[in-house]
């Protein structure tokens, strides 16, 4: 079975439903289907075949929509290209992926030839629109989706049908998805929160989606106003932002929504509670995924969301938390988390060394730290590369940030480790701080709460912290801002 055969129970079953809607038209599961296959019969036409790697440079869309499904049915490689990578990102995925076609709205600096979106998208609807089917099945690559490289080049994750399959399949059972549903939907489609999560659960529940260009928290209230979604998916920024609306929406998002969901970077604890006190007791349901296998774990739908934690594995995913020895840890422990499903990618694109690496007995090192609960609950500790170790002393960052997030004048912060003679690293902590901030009380609060050897050596005040395109903090850049001083 391919991603198809599950989308064809909405494309083709409920083809006379109401799907999706963007920019203020509305289109039915058969508008959707039928601008799939003429958009397939365009890139047949123009050379792709099965295997090939389409790249899409692109924001969310319709016409967005409509490459992926098309690239799905032909067996063609998908590969979103992130739209805020500069010329030297997109060089590397270009010559890396090799693709068959990439296609953006307008020139892309380092790609020598583009297919312009607008004449796709007019072509397409030249011609028929009968159904395009190849021969792939759950083995066979569906996208090629790039790490977003926080700590170096990026490396193309082969994402296999039966992958976004086991995916999306549990994200509709645990979240309890039905036709009836409404889902809001502003994250970008070139990331898998996006796509894997929004898009597949989407086609896979036969919900009715409601997709924006992207989040504008300006505008938060009056979509869901407007559309009154019964479903949200937000990453930690977007619950902030929503927290920094007037009390007098408090009413207006949320009244129709059953289930907020967050991902794509951790959600501080002070965010999950004064979330529910503003939003009627609006409980942000927590779960962990990554571009690599997709959703590994996630707080239950019903039952405690427990905030710090991202909840217990999906069903058929299996994690361990292993120490440096190699050996599972005991409860309540830190190790690294290993994980072992369906949802697995297949490795690296083009290297073997590197897939080789990121496995160990049938189970993918994800790099993060973390903890099981003696209750079974995980919560994550930072990743392992953001370890801190200061003298012979472990100092995992995020424990450090989220007592600096509890702060009234302090917004975002980030702790990371610095060379230093004598103990090797130290931690210094990077916060974006309003007209209140006081360092001197700061420094007392961390002294009076911490370890001496956690307290950061220094605090820096910057304007904003470099994130990804989905709120991941770049650590490595604040490392080469601090070095540069």
């Amino acid at each position: 079975m391919n991603l198809m055969n599950l989308f064809d129970a909405s494309l083709v079953g409920r083809k006379d439903a109401d799907a999706l809607e963007f920019n203020g038209i509305l289109y039915t599961f058969g508008e959707i289907n039928s601008r799939a296959n003429r958009m397939a019969r365009l890139l047949k036409l123009r050379g792709l075949e099965k295997g090939d790697r389409l790249c899409v440079y692109l924001e969310n869309s319709v016409t967005f929509i409509d490459l992926y499904l098309a690239a799905i049915k032909l067996g063609v490689i998908f590969v979103p290209v992130n739209i805020l990578y500069k010329e030297r990102e997109i060089s590397h995925i270009y010559k890396d992926a090799e693709p068959k076609a990439f296609i953006a709205n307008g020139e892309v600096p380092g790609v020598p030839i583009i297919w312009d979106v607008n004449e796709i998208a007019l072509e397409a609807l030249t011609l028929p629109d009968e159904a395009i089917h190849s021969n792939t099945n759950g083995d066979s690559p569906a996208a090629i989706v790039y790490t977003s490289g926080t700590t170096g080049a990026s490396k193309g994750a082969v994402l296999t049908h039966n992958n976004f399959i086991a995916n999306g399949v549990n994200l509709i059972t645990c979240w309890q998805f039905t036709d009836k549903d409404r889902l809001l939907l502003a994250l970008p489609l070139f990331h898998v929160h996006g796509l894997a999560n929004g898009i597949h659960c989407w086609l896979m529940s036969g919900c009715k989606l409601r997709l924006q260009e992207r989040f504008e928290h300006q505008k938060a209230a009056q979509w869901f106003d407007e559309f009154k979604p019964t479903v949200f998916f937000g990453v930690p920024t977007v619950y902030v932002r929503l927290l920094d609306q007037p009390m007098s929406v408090s009413g207006v998002i949320g009244k129709n929504t059953r289930l907020f969901v967050s991902g794509s970077a951790p959600l501080p604890p002070q965010v999950f509670v004064e979330f529910k006190e503003k939003y009627n007791g609006h409980v942000i349901l927590e779960r962990y995924g990554m571009t690599e296998t997709l959703m590994n774990v996630s707080n239950p739908y019903f039952g405690e969301r427990r905030p710090g934690t991202i909840g217990f594995p999906l069903p058929g995913i299996s994690v361990k938390i292993i120490n440096h020895d190699g050996k599972e840890v005991a409860i309540g422990e830190e190790g690294e988390v290993h994980i072992k499903g369906p949802n697995v990618f297949s490795g690296y694109w083009k290297r073997e060394e590197a897939t080789k690496d990121a496995f160990v007995n049938g189970y993918f090192k994800s790099g993060d730290m973390g903890e099981i609960s003696a209750d079974g609950y995980i919560t994550l500790k930072g990743r392992k590369s953001d370890l801190i170790i200061s003298g012979g002393f472990n100092i995992y960052p995020r424990e450090i940030e989220e007592f600096l997030l509890e702060q009234n004048t302090i917004d975002e912060a980030a702790v990371v480790g610095m060379p230093h003679e004598m103990r090797g690293e130290v931690p210094v902590a990077v916060v974006v701080a309003n007209a209140e901030f006081n360092e001197a009380e700061i420094e007392q609060k961390l002294k009076d709460s911490f370890a001496s050897f956690k307290i950061p050596r220094k605090i820096i005040k910057v304007d904003k912290l470099p994130r990804t395109a989905l709120g991941k903090v770049q650590k490595h850049l604040l490392l080469q801002l601090e070095q540069a001083k």
